[in-house]
């Protein structure tokens, strides 16, 4: 890469919070071949009291599903979760669960149903690994997962998108405005600023 390219991007970085800093601790590979997060919930997976407890918090929920060896969920590790601006800003607005999209864990859905980790990702159309799917701490109470759920992220996003999808929920965009015109809008005030962020 060109010198002159280099610091265009880093300047854009910068300018958009997206810079490559270390986070406060790296994963590391647990027993059941899942990477670990410090800000992951030690949960009794009912789903619902995770919402509540998350909401209590003035959060949202995050349920993440992940398998063993996925090479994506690995660059989730290794990249976005070693950015200083993603991790705080889930740390800041959301409570994590995390799941194993082939486990059996049993989890309590929020419709009360029971059921192992591997079913409730087939009950919830979960087909790629890394998969973040949003609960806004205004869903508490819902019954039906399909109306707690505010938004979902099927597999790997680089960091902006990452970070542009957490915020999105975090910050009620979702309620007014599909992601992709709160991405348009984003980048129209990049623009006006001048910069042209490296997003892939």
């Amino acid at each position: 890469m060109k010198r002159r390219a280099f610091f265009g991007l880093t300047a854009a970085a910068m300018a958009t919070g997206i810079v490559a800093r270390p986070a406060q601790a790296k994963a590391v590979l647990g027993d059941d071949g899942l990477h670990d997060q410090p800000f992951f919930l030690d949960s009794f997976l009912e789903l619902g009291s995770d919402l509540e407890e998350a909401a209590a918090a003035g959060k949202g929920l995050i349920v993440l599903f992940e398998q063993r060896g996925c090479p994506y969920c690995r660059e989730m590790h290794q990249v976005n979760f070693q950015r200083s601006e993603i991790v705080d800003l889930i740390e800041a607005h959301y409570l994590v669960v995390q799941l194993d999209m082939w486990g059996a864990r049993m989890v309590l859905d929020f419709d009360r149903e029971e059921l192992e980790e591997r079913d409730l990702a087939r009950k919830w159309y979960v087909n790629f690994t890394p998969t973040h799917v949003i609960f806004p701490a205004e869903n508490v109470g819902a019954t039906d997962p399909r109306q707690a759920e505010a938004f979902r992220l099927p597999g790997y996003f680089k960091p902006f998108h990452h970070h542009s999808a957490l915020e999105y929920v975090a910050t009620g965009a979702h309620r007014d405005q599909p992601f992709q015109r709160f991405l348009q809008d984003k980048f129209a005030k990049l623009e006006e600023q001048g910069i042209d962020p490296d997003v892939w």
